[in-house]
């Protein structure tokens, strides 16, 4: 394994001794691994968002050209819609 120091504010140092002495984690290195482990996770949803969200935009800027709608005439198109 890679060591690395890391600067941490007193509050997040404080928070990783109380969760080693009241056993939540055995170790500092531990709590770290988790909160890495946790960022991977929120960064892999990000992208499958983002992807989402190019894959939304690319499929109306294929479905042609757009037009101007008022919020009343949108309204009554999502009721009929859903009826």
């Amino acid at each position: 394994m890679r060591t690395l120091t890391v600067s941490l504010t007193p509050h997040q140092a404080a928070m990783m001794q109380s969760a080693v002495e009241t056993g939540g984690y055995a170790s500092n290195s531990e709590i770290v691994r988790d909160a890495l482990r946790l960022w991977e996770h929120r960064e892999e949803v990000r992208q499958m968002e983002l992807a989402r969200l190019k894959k939304a935009y690319d499929e109306g800027m294929a479905s042609g050209p757009g037009r101007e709608v008022t919020a009343d005439t949108l309204l009554a198109e999502l009721k009929a819609e859903a009826r």
